[in-house]
């Protein structure tokens, strides 16, 4: 029963909804801050991932600051609808969450120092909601694009909820799925935070808690580049500067 009504609402949000962004815009479009094509094929030593940790226009900007990205982008995953629009999602009903899509180049930067942000600069005890931002549009979910990459990810994950427990918060809720669709979201919110008249907002809550050394880590990112985010400062990521933050590697 539950599936049938999950499939009857699905096609009622396409019946309302006929005109869909493109999964794959066929334009050139360059990041507003890194200048490298948003969908440009992976080179030999590029990787991606999907991270989703409340409304994606902080989180976004937080990931292309780190040294090493190649690019982000932001969009939706994890639901069952095709070519979801921004009102689609809003509305709930799709499955799919906010994600970021992070692609980096594996010589400068490792999954280790992403899963530090991304496990450091929101709550991913919520559940379905990140700070006032509440659905499940805004739940915390990890997308792997290989299995090494959901194994680190899930040691990581295990790492982090000892440290969470001992500093008094619950369980962990982010989703962790490995090969899952990504949709590019439309292109105003393409690094939203970067652009003039972008009004300032990040739902995320940082529980202040930090990811050490786990399980298969290597680290590649030196103490300096993680001074550029302080949790204890309300809207850290707003607060910072768009540039990446240089770094030696």
């Amino acid at each position: 029963m539950i599936k049938i009504i999950s499939t009857y609402l699905t096609s009622l949000i396409n019946k309302l909804y006929t005109n869909k962004s493109t999964e794959l815009p066929k334009k050139k479009v360059l990041h507003t801050i890194l200048k490298n094509e948003l969908f440009a094929k992976l080179k030999d030593n590029e990787k991606e991932i999907l991270f989703g940790c409340g409304c994606f226009w902080g989180a976004e900007k937080g990931f292309w600051r780190l040294p090493g990205v190649i690019t982000t982008a932001v969009g939706y995953a994890g639901g069952e609808m095709e070519s979801p629009n921004y009102r689609d999602v809003c509305s709930g009903l799709t499955g799919h969450t906010e994600v970021v899509r992070v692609v980096w180049n594996n010589n400068k930067i490792d999954l280790s120092d992403l899963l530090k942000l991304f496990w450091e600069c929101h709550d991913p005890t919520q559940g379905n909601r990140q700070g006032n931002d509440s659905g499940s549009q805004y739940r915390s979910a990890i997308y792997t694009t290989s299995k090494d990459q959901q194994n680190k990810v899930i040691e990581s994950k295990n790492h982090y909820q000892k440290a969470l427990k001992n500093n008094g918060f619950g369980e962990i809720t982010t989703e962790i799925r490995n090969d899952i669709k990504f949709y590019f979201a439309e292109d105003y919110h393409q690094q939203y935070l970067a652009k003039p008249g972008s009004r300032p907002y990040c739902s995320a809550m940082p529980t202040k808690v930090k990811l050490k050394d786990f399980s298969g880590a290597n680290f590649k990112l030196n103490d300096k580049v993680w001074t550029n985010y302080n949790w204890d400062i309300s809207h850290c990521i707003l607060r910072g500067e768009n540039t990446p933050i240089e770094s030696n590697f």
